[in-house]
């Protein structure tokens, strides 16, 4: 049962109480992370109001209207987890590359690589920071997705296989206007161009600048379905940009460009 260390009223307040409201605060704030800035929030705000009626209608014994409530709420969770299924998912690989990230962290650690790593880590970084450069002045637009430990088969699959290695001009080579894989995102994983020419799914977040064009709508989406960091140039003004977690960020400098790779690439 537990001893009680307060009492509000009548009611005593347990430790497990506190823990309770903090944990299920700590959800909701999650929650609410998840979806801001899209339409599924708007939908879940719908599903909250609906369990509210559904609650108060039951208090005040209103039984005609809790009964046919009560009905759409036996089937509420099958409902939100095909409404919210790629909100779902997003947060269940969340977790699980999170976990995958700290095991890897830790043999890494473990085999004493983390010199070579880190070597190979900054040559790619320079090589992809000097593409981009390149490719902002020259005004050739790109869209260049960085992956951790998500799988990303699933995109890869969806343009042309290369597995190769990287290097300023081969990125540039394949962006170039007259190149037939220009017209994509290329995924550079585990230290390679996995693939080229990759189709993306489009964010349809309503908190986008009306500005934001087909490659930034797509590199937002990706980051929302994903744990990625997608970089974007504009074929248009030049500027570099980045998503993440569902977020743009925008007109990123040589210095934010290095910071922002540095934080992201593996």
């Amino acid at each position: 049962m537990g001893i009680a260390l307060f009492e509000i009223g009548f009611l005593p307040v347990r430790i497990w109480d506190i823990l309770d409201i903090l944990i299920v605060g700590f959800l909701m704030y999650q929650i609410y992370k998840l979806l801001r800035g899209s339409i599924a929030f708007n939908i879940f705000i719908g599903v909250i109001l609906i369990f509210v009626v559904w609650w108060l209608v039951g208090v005040l014994k209103m039984d005609l209207l809790s009964s046919l409530l009560s009905q759409f709420v036996s089937v509420g969770v099958i409902m939100l987890l095909i409404i919210f299924q790629p909100e779902v998912r997003r947060f269940l690989l969340l977790l699980g590359n999170s976990t995958l990230r700290q095991r890897s962290n830790f043999l890494s650690s473990l085999l004493d690589r983390n010199i070579e790593v880190k070597e190979g880590k900054q040559q790619h970084i320079q090589e992809i920071k000097k593409a981009m450069l390149r490719m902002s002045r020259q005004k050739t637009g790109a869209l260049i997705v960085l992956s951790r430990n998500t799988n990303v088969e699933v995109f890869s699959n969806s343009g042309v296989l290369i597995g190769a290695q990287i290097s300023q001009p081969l990125i540039e080579s394949i962006f170039n206007k007259d190149s037939p894989l220009h017209d994509g995102a290329m995924i550079i994983s585990g230290g390679k161009i996995r693939a080229a020419s990759c189709v993306l799914p489009i964010s349809a977040s309503q908190g986008l600048p009306k500005s934001a064009g087909l490659r930034h709508r797509a590199a937002v989406g990706v980051s929302e379905s994903s744990e990625v960091a997608a970089f974007i140039v504009s074929e248009e003004n030049g500027k570099i940009s980045m998503a993440f977690e569902g977020k743009l960020h925008g007109n990123l400098d040589e210095t934010k460009l290095t910071e922002r790779l540095m934080e992201h690439y593996a």
